[in-house]
């Protein structure tokens, strides 16, 4: 991309935050899941954890023992707390992200004061030397923002089939892995709702796997939808 053109050739090193999605809800709960340098957003907060709601911390301590956290939070004093009684938090990990002008990033978190949502998409027109990037959203809206205060972005090359709904792209490639989506409760097809106005191809590792799980129906039946052709046969005289 850098070749032909599409991206500027100067690279932007910035640490995002890249949610945790090893961890389940119910492990938020007990510290023995969490590990040292997490960095976690306080949705709720807690009056006797001094935490206050929106607010971040960094994990800096752990006492699986006691299920106790200690955090430090950006003011630099520390908080300790048993993670059951704090709910309503979501994990992150501060990863190094290369970003080049011409780069196409998707917003990982919802951001009022940007006015972006969960999984907006955008494409960086400038960075700035101080850490500024001014990005034009898929709807042509312009926003701008302090990479170091605004760190819930990434590349948005690749997204998984949920955020994919709707979205329309001229190239399609879709990654189906039979292992990952054996165990889901919707079939594969209707998760892959996806617009490709030129292209779409699909990869996958085992395609005599792929094809049941395109056309299983896994929709649940209620007893009442067994008994009820029953019933109406019956009624009818019907054998």
């Amino acid at each position: 991309m850098k070749a032909n053109g599409t991206l500027a050739p100067e690279d932007h090193t910035f640490r995002v935050l890249v949610q945790r999605q090893d961890m389940t809800g119910a492990e938020r709960s007990w510290a023995s899941h969490f590990e040292v340098n997490d960095v976690i957003r306080y949705a709720r907060g807690s009056k006797i954890a001094g935490i206050e709601a929106g607010t971040y911390g960094t994990i800096v301590g752990i006492n699986p023992a006691a299920n106790l956290l200690t955090a430090e939070r950006p003011s630099g004093e520390l908080a300790t707390y048993d993670p059951r009684r704090l709910t309503g938090v979501s994990v992150y990990r501060e990863i190094d992200r290369e970003f080049s002008v011409g780069d196409r990033v998707q917003f990982t978190a919802p951001d009022k004061s940007l006015g972006v949502a969960n999984r907006d998409l955008a494409v960086i027109v400038s960075i700035t030397p101080d850490g500024r990037i001014s990005a034009r959203l898929d709807n042509n809206r312009h926003v701008e923002f302090d990479a170091k205060e605004h760190r819930h972005f990434d590349h948005g090359y690749a997204v998984t089939s949920h955020s994919s709904q709707g979205l329309t792209a001229e190239r399609v490639l879709i990654n189906a892995d039979t292992g990952v989506h054996r165990t889901s409760s919707t079939p594969l097809r209707l998760r892959l709702h996806f617009r490709a106005s030129n292209e779409a191809m699909l990869f996958t590792n085992d395609l005599a796997k792929l094809s049941p799980q395109l056309v299983a129906d896994v929709s649940k039946t209620s007893a009442l939808e067994i008994n009820q052709p029953v019933s109406i046969g019956q009624g009818l005289g019907m054998r």
